[in-house]
């Protein structure tokens, strides 16, 4: 008899925190254009358990390959979702969303194709340098024309939305290498 692969999802606390990113989104698209800071704070929040689930699984040696998925997919529907609800906002250029979010598409796209050929292509420093950048961005962007400081939240959220566009195909590149690289080993092997 064959043995088959336990393929179960064991529920740890960096999935979980992984999983409420995605949660949070439709709470998040409902309130930002009713309350921009309380749809911050959400986003915020958000955005933060990106950088607590990363650091808790490495700590706690609950990295799994479900985890190393998920978490680079639920931090791209966070910044698709928050792009296209700043595009309809008039806050963030269609031209720019675009890009960013094609990006995104074909990264995951190259993802995908190496897990099929059980390769895990992990989140690189551009990557988290890129999505870093894009969350901060939005950020700002959702603030808008508050001013606090000094500081013109509405323009720096667009010259680091476009440090981030950057970052974006700079990364992607290097994601595109990378796979190329491990696809030839594999065939090489």
């Amino acid at each position: 008899m064959k043995s088959q692969k336990d393929t179960t999802i064991k529920l740890n606390l960096p999935t979980a925190l992984t999983l409420s990113r995605i949660v949070l989104i439709p709470v998040f698209l409902y309130v930002t254009p009713i309350n921009n800071m309380l749809g911050l704070l959400i986003f915020g929040a958000a955005a933060l358990t990106d950088t607590l689930d990363g650091y808790l699984a490495r700590r706690s040696g609950q990295v799994t390959k479900f985890g190393i998925i998920m978490d680079p997919i639920a931090d791209k529907i966070l910044v698709i979702a928050a792009l296209i609800l700043l595009v309809d906002l008039a806050r963030v250029s269609l031209w720019a969303a675009v890009i960013i979010i094609a990006r995104e598409f074909i990264i995951t796209g190259l993802r995908v194709v190496a897990l099929s050929k059980d390769i895990v292509i992990a989140a690189e420093l551009g990557g988290k340098l890129k999505t870093t950048t894009q969350m901060t961005a939005i950020i700002f962007l959702i603030i808008g024309w508050r001013e606090f400081i000094g500081i013109d939240f509405y323009d720096a959220g667009t010259v680091l939305l476009w440090i981030s566009i950057v970052l974006s195909i700079v990364s992607g590149v290097q994601y595109m290498v990378l796979f190329w690289r491990k696809i030839s080993n594999q065939a090489a092997a």
